[in-house]
């Protein structure tokens, strides 16, 4: 993807990938979004809360019925993880439906610095 793909300044969009990346890996992650998106490019991240109830419902990592873990976090985690790169244009804790279930989501929207 180039960061001219969606427009002007490029977009980005994270659904339900952040929680895969452990947080060892994520400030590489975050580096190579911001790299490719233009300045003022837009970029959406959502992925799983602390507080969701799914997957064993306690813990930051956690096993799922296939055998993967995720790694679910705090929306003040995600933030000081995106800030250095991206102004917060929105940021919030909020419901979606899943497959069967609804979860809890982390949902912040960025602007390229």
């Amino acid at each position: 993807m180039s960061s001219n793909d969606y427009g002007p300044n490029g977009r980005a969009y994270d659904w339900e990938l952040l929680h895969h990346i452990f947080p060892d890996e994520r400030k590489k992650y975050v580096e190579n979004v911001h790299r490719l998106l233009n300045q003022g490019g837009k970029y959406l991240s959502v992925c799983f809360n602390e507080k969701d109830p799914g997957f064993g419902g306690a813990g930051k990592y956690r096993k799922t019925r296939l055998g993967t873990v995720l790694y679910f976090s705090s929306l003040e985690e995600l933030k000081g993880l995106f800030e250095r790169y991206f102004s917060i244009e929105d940021a919030k804790v909020m419901t979606i439906q899943g497959r069967g279930v609804e979860h809890m989501v982390n949902y912040v929207f960025m602007e390229r610095k």
